[in-house]
């Protein structure tokens, strides 16, 4: 059962895998700026409970390709690609794992395509409804009174110069100010105008952490010292685009069997996704099976609580699994 690597053509492009196990799938999507080694303390977790683990490099990430154009970015692009996977290894449905961008994906893969969704497992961003104006007008009113990385990152080329030009010092500092270490929303204190990323971030402690190692950070920084951030912040410069194409969804409900989980202290429960998420995630989403918060944790919850996250992964697919014996019965 040990982990393997390989390339899957779907969609017009090429994808880097990581899988371990047999079984049922489940399909981990990573976000920025991550790669899929960010889920590699759970694929021996999920493979050793008797599932296929898979968690690609998404489009513009790691070995993945990154297309150059923005359309390519697209989550209905992107679902296209995890639904290229499934096909690419024979199977009708997955469970799909997602966290940030990730998550944002296979909340909108559950409306698109429920019929290839076994069920989905999210970490820290709730469902919301589409909002009544596109995303950019959002940030732009913020960012009148604050640092907003969301419309920082909009302006092609001035992120991709500022965070490539030191990957790993990037990757550090950001992966801290997102944990329980840190308050993220303390990088609001500071002005857009004439402010970079680097600017707000604190300075983060060496390494190694109580949750990260450095040998983990050097592989993750290792990948965006080949690639660059151009492909992941590529994803940020679709959200308007991604709004646009889901005018039809817009009242949509989902579905498929849902469970959620959250750090206590995740800044994306905080600060960016309105007053109530567990309220607007409970009004529409029709199965939702559980929803944990996990203590002393911030955004990178699998990582900053691996064990307490491995154990639900775990038994959130035993609970599926039983569920379903007990209407096929």
């Amino acid at each position: 059962m040990e982990l393997t690597h390989r390339f899957v053509t779907t969609d017009g492009i090429r994808m880097h895998v990581a899988e371990q196990g047999e079984g049922q799938p489940v399909i981990f999507c990573h976000g920025f700026p991550h790669t899929w080694y960010v889920w590699h303390r759970q694929l021996p977790a999920v493979a050793a409970a008797g599932y296929r683990a898979i968690a690609p490099d998404l489009r513009g990430y790691g070995r993945t390709d990154a297309p150059a154009d923005l359309e390519a970015y697209t989550n209905r692009a992107v679902c296209a690609d995890l639904l290229g996977v499934l096909d690419d290894i024979g199977a009708e449905q997955a469970v799909f794992v997602g966290l940030d961008f990730g998550a944002a994906l296979v909340w909108e893969l559950a409306l698109r395509a429920p019929e290839r969704v076994r069920a989905v497992i999210v970490l820290n961003n709730p469902f919301a409804p589409r909002p009544p104006r596109s995303p950019s007008q959002l940030w732009a009113k913020a960012a009148a009174r604050h640092f907003l990385h969301l419309h920082y990152f909009q302006t092609p080329g001035v992120a991709d110069a500022e965070l490539g030009g030191c990957p790993r010092e990037f990757l550090a500092r950001v992966y801290f100010a997102l944990s329980a270490d840190y308050h993220y929303l303390d990088t609001w204190r500071f002005p857009a105008e004439g402010t970079g990323y680097l600017d707000v971030l604190p300075q983060a402690p060496a390494l190694p952490w109580r949750w990260l190692s450095e040998r983990e950070l050097d592989i993750l920084a290792g990948d965006f010292e080949r690639t660059g951030f151009t492909g992941g912040l590529n994803w940020y410069r679709s959200l308007d685009r991604n709004w646009a194409l889901t005018a039809d969804y817009a009242d949509a409900k989902v579905t498929v069997p849902v469970y959620f989980l959250y750090g206590d202290r995740d800044p994306d429960m905080e600060g960016f996704s309105g007053r109530d998420p567990l309220a607007t995630m409970r009004e529409h989403v029709v199965d939702l099976r559980a929803v944990t918060e996990i203590a002393d944790a911030g955004h990178l919850v699998q990582l900053e609580r691996t064990a307490e996250v491995n154990a639900l992964l775990t038994a959130h697919l035993r609970h599926l699994t039983e569920r379903s014996s007990e209407i096929s019965t």
